[in-house]
């Protein structure tokens, strides 16, 4: 069974009809919404992501049409490649690479970015299409250039755009690089997670333009929004928004692989002291704490292996050096156990990192902001000249 016309245009008014409500979708683009159904940009075969219980179930438009056309309405995300593409079968793959995001997480990126009629946008992560297409038909095909580094997902794009009746740009290439023949942009959207700008964006945005991203650090998988200004010196400063969620550019994705030679045996030579800091300082997943802590701590990667809420062993890794820290938890004991080797006191700086953010407050990653040059990288609270390397 198929939904009928009629069925389609009823799930694609409720949804915008939502989205309006909740302020993620704004007037200016829900008539675009509605003309623009995401239903055209994906594939046959999708894996619908709960975001509860982090299952992805594949549906396919042949087997379920309408439980297919049900979850292209729906404000779920939707993987559309697993593993860069060597992936085969109904069942999920290891790790998603591509996919069409949240209507709401959408709406709401759109909403930020702030466009208006006249202005030049650059996509970095073309996925389905869906959001160039949006942007296409709010300024007009000749006004969007889009880049996919994947070779199969941007055909499967042009695609789906031509069939719309839409015609931007679509470029295969590495979305790191922008792309210089259309500069310069007034806005620049990227729909894939960042651990660095790229100076091209800087480059290829002129003053005033903004450039919206999820950002984040090696530290954790968090990404939060950040929404920046491009000043007239090439540099480009601006707020965290809100934490989202986005796969990550492929160039500055973590291999863990790199630490397999961090801890040639545990505990072997390191140092042993004592830690007050508990578990639960650390932060879960969504939690600020572990946003600031990535900020405070650059070029460290973390995980936690937990046995309950209170016991657990977390452990930290240098990615410029072999020196790496581990704090052993357990329920019930007054200190923690706390092991560092090599050069790096990565657990004194973790340490240090998490009183300073009780001493500040324990600010909200809205408080947090950024400062890019084509030199590097700044992070700051509350204002701009409070700012430190990263």
């Amino acid at each position: 069974m198929t939904l009928t016309s009629e069925q389609e245009g009823r799930a694609g008014d409720e949804l915008a009809r939502s989205l309006l409500e909740t302020g993620a979708l704004t007037p200016e683009w829900a008539q675009t919404f509605r003309a623009v159904p995401r239903k055209l940009f994906l594939p046959d075969l999708i894996w619908a992501h709960d975001m509860a219980t982090g299952r992805s179930v594949p549906l396919s438009r042949n087997d379920d049409p309408e439980g297919w056309a049900r979850a292209a309405y729906a404000n779920v995300p939707l993987v559309i490649q697993w593993d860069d593409g060597k992936h085969t079968g109904t069942a999920p793959g290891t790790v998603p690479t591509s996919s069409a995001s949240m209507p709401s997480v959408v709406a709401a990126m759109l909403r930020d970015l702030d466009v208006s009629d006249g202005m030049r946008v650059l996509e970095v992560g073309t996925g389905t299409g869906w959001n160039s297409g949006l942007l296409a038909h709010r300024l007009g095909s000749a006004n969007v250039v889009s880049v996919e580094i994947d070779g199969a997902v941007t055909e499967q794009a042009r695609g789906a755009l031509k069939r719309a009746g839409l015609s931007p740009e679509v470029i295969h290439g590495d979305g790191a690089d922008g792309w210089a023949h259309g500069a310069p942009y007034d806005r620049v959207i990227v729909t894939a997670g960042v651990r660095a700008v790229p100076p091209h964006w800087l480059e290829q945005t002129r003053p005033g333009g903004i450039i919206l991203a999820p950002w984040g650090t090696h530290y954790s998988d968090q990404d939060a929004l950040i929404r920046l200004t491009m000043g007239k010196d090439g540099s480009a400063t601006g707020p965290f928004l809100r934490m989202v969620e986005f796969m990550k550019l492929r160039d500055q994705r973590l291999d863990w692989n790199r630490f397999r030679d961090h801890v040639p045996e545990f505990p072997g030579n390191a140092d042993v002291s004592s830690t007050p800091v508990t578990l639960a300082d650390l932060g879960d997943r969504y939690e600020s704490v572990r946003f600031a802590m990535g900020l405070r701590v650059p070029d460290c990667a973390h995980v936690v292996n937990r046995s309950d809420a209170g016991t657990g062993k977390a452990w930290f890794f240098d990615l410029t050096s072999r020196s790496w820290a581990a704090a052993v938890f357990r329920s019930g004991e007054p200190e923690a156990t706390v092991y560092q080797s090599g050069p790096r006191r990565l657990w004194d700086e973790v340490e240090a990192a998490y009183r300073w953010w009780v001493s500040r407050g324990k600010p909200e990653h809205t408080r947090f902001g950024l400062t890019i040059t084509p030199e590097g990288q700044r992070a700051w609270l509350d204002e701009p000249a409070d700012s430190w390397p990263l």
